[in-house]
């Protein structure tokens, strides 16, 4: 008999949701939740009763009976960080995501909710590869200020998986190859795999790396901190310059890439400008994350939601061909990766891991 599988990724105004067989997906939907009310409560947690409740009236309306589940499975939110791997959800983490101890996001309610439907159902609750999985070196963790220690904070989900289906398809083993995965989004984090570890990646989250349709990227230093000072920003200003209104958005005031391109196209010399620098800067970023290999690179991977963009793409491969072979996988396929994830640990191909 099949596993059945439910997977979750809350959004800031929606919830994902699938239900799979196995790792074939059965139903999929993006259950929306109205801006007001959303707006409406004061704080992430107090969402929770609402969110509940639009997903279960979805399932009844699908006839999806979840007495019939084998796991239900969340996205990972911000908790202390962990070694990659499937965690079953326990009370610590509960309590973590629920105090937003370690910052506060929509994607805390993953793990929450997933907890919520499996007590119902009899089954256990997973999250697979949050966003704060740590395999950094130590010599990636100096910033040059010892206040300061980079953290880890990137697209864990989607690279982990990709690499693992890549290496499935060229018949090799994850642990066994040298890789920069790519993941091109709203947010960009490029990190370089070494048998089966991120080593080095950026911090996607607070918008470092190379600039994106969101985010602002590593920019100068000395001059952002003069802009600061001299326009008097609090801390929350700041954050939005660098994650959220950073990027495409700052310059062009959109975060779609096509709407850019199309632009471009139409002879719009800012725009045209605009994303080129975009693109060079990503490209710059992957070069750099050959450095822990000494360019001994098995593949690039180009993978996330711009990662569709035939023109992006075709430039980064100018930039980029020199270092290794490369593949474009688009998409983020998050709710996929969860499915997968939670199956590894039901077939036994993993030991699910102990949030401590």
């Amino acid at each position: 008999m099949p596993y059945t599988i439910i997977t979750l990724n809350p959004g800031s105004t929606s919830t994902k949701i699938a239900l799979y067989q196995d790792t074939n997906e059965k139903l999929v939907a993006n259950i929306s939740h109205n801006a007001q009310t959303i707006a409406s409560f004061a704080t992430i947690a107090d969402q929770y009763e609402y969110r509940l409740a639009k997903i279960t009236e979805f399932l009844v309306s699908q006839n999806v009976d979840i007495c019939d589940l084998d796991a239900v499975v969340g996205r990972g939110g911000l908790l202390k960080p962990i070694n990659s791997g499937t965690y079953l959800v326990n009370e610590l983490m509960l309590d973590d995501l629920k105090h937003n101890r370690y910052g506060a996001h929509a994607s805390n309610f993953g793990a929450i909710l997933a907890d919520s439907l499996a007590k119902q159902s009899g089954c256990p609750a997973y999250i697979v590869d949050p966003v704060v999985v740590d395999e950094l070196m130590p010599v990636a963790r100096l910033t040059g200020r010892p206040e300061i220690t980079r953290r880890s904070i990137f697209h864990a989900l989607n690279q982990k998986a990709t690499a693992k289906r890549f290496a499935k398809s060229i018949n090799r083993d994850y642990d066994q190859l040298n890789l920069i995965i790519a993941h091109l989004g709203g947010g960009i984090s490029i990190g370089c795999h070494v048998c089966g570890k991120v080593v080095d990646v950026n911090n996607a989250f607070d918008g470092d790396g190379p600039f994106s349709p969101e985010r602002a990227g590593t920019v100068p230093a000395g001059q952002f901190a003069e802009q600061v000072i001299n326009k008097n920003l609090d801390y929350a200003t700041v954050s939005k310059l660098l994650a959220g209104r950073g990027g495409l958005v700052a310059y062009l005031g959109t975060n779609d890439v096509r709407e850019v391109e199309q632009r471009a196209a139409t002879g719009d010399s800012e725009a045209a400008l605009v994303y080129q620098a975009m693109i060079y800067t990503i490209a710059k970023s992957i070069a750099a994350a050959a450095v822990p290999v000494c360019g001994k690179v098995d593949h690039i991977i180009l993978t996330g939601g711009i990662a569709a963009s035939k023109q992006l793409t075709a430039k980064l491969e100018e930039y980029i061909g020199f270092i290794g072979p490369i593949t474009v996988i688009p998409g983020e396929n998050e709710l996929q990766s969860l499915a997968e994830g939670a199956y590894r640990v039901l077939t036994g191909e993993e030991i699910p891991q102990e949030y401590k």
